[in-house]
């Protein structure tokens, strides 16, 4: 990744954007929709602690000058159409709060990202809100439920799967229904058998698996950019250690290639 994405908390909290014209009044709506208070004036908003801010002039000149300004006051600058000049960019968004799915080219393409939002969008259905928010609901009869980590994001791994009690594209799924009646998925493991070094030539299947592991048994020299597909959080070990006793364990085989 050539960026991390992050999701910034503004509500209540001041945001400078500088600039007049249709772009510049974009950043506005996007920073008052999340909550924040929009301060038009470079040395008011440093004064009041502003963290972020968004530079839209027409000229280049005053966009160069005003992000060096705010740079060295230690803020975060986005300055509209100049990639080169930011510190951060801002993704194409599709809201189901509180669920918000962020679709970013690190500055690449505008339209390309829109386009992307606009086709995921129509496969999103709008109750997803509602079941992110039941979830969040349930969240401490979840820890009552499964007091261990693994069995509860095994548990949920298993229900939000396709297919599952909870599939996020399925019909409205009742939470309080699942939980009442969902067991402990058992200790699961399976293997994939990498045919190449390319992370594009990964089934479907493997993809998915990669993303939900608990912990990767490393048989062989895995590359970095399969590694990569997989979760941040999952426990990497060499071939012949001793697995976590729950969870999904993904056994990642790389067969040695003959010369």
């Amino acid at each position: 990744m050539r960026s991390l994405p992050l999701f910034h908390r503004v509500t209540g909290q001041p945001v400078i954007v500088l600039g007049e014209g249709d772009a510049a009044a974009a950043k506005r709506r996007l920073v008052e929709r999340a909550g924040g208070l929009v301060l038009a004036d470079l040395a008011e908003g440093i004064d009041k602690c502003a963290r972020l801010a968004f530079v839209a002039h027409d000229d280049p000149a005053s966009c160069e000058a005003d992000a060096i300004r705010l740079r060295c006051a230690g803020l975060l600058v986005n300055v509209v159409d100049r990639p080169e000049l930011c510190d951060f960019t801002t993704p194409s968004l599709i809201d189901r709060d509180p669920v918000l799915i962020a679709v970013g080219t690190g500055g690449a393409s505008a339209g390309l990202a829109k386009a992307l939002r606009l086709r995921l969008d129509r496969l999103l259905p709008h109750g997803l809100g509602a079941l992110a928010s039941a979830l969040d609901r349930a969240r401490e009869a979840l820890r009552r439920r499964w007091p261990d980590a693994r069995d509860r994001r095994a548990a949920l791994d298993q229900a939000l799967d396709e297919g599952g009690a909870l599939d996020p594209l399925g019909e409205s799924a009742d939470v309080a229904g699942w939980l009442a009646g969902a067991e402990t998925p058992a200790l699961r493991q399976e293997t994939i058998v990498l045919a190449s070094a390319d992370p594009e030539d990964l089934t479907l299947r493997a993809a998915r698996l990669l993303g939900r592991a608990d912990a990767l048994v490393l048989d062989g020299a895995v590359p970095a950019p399969i590694l990569a597909r997989a979760r941040a959080d999952a426990v990497r070990l060499p071939a012949g250690a001793n697995p976590p006793d729950r969870g999904l364990v993904v056994v990642l085989r790389m067969p040695e290639r003959s010369t």
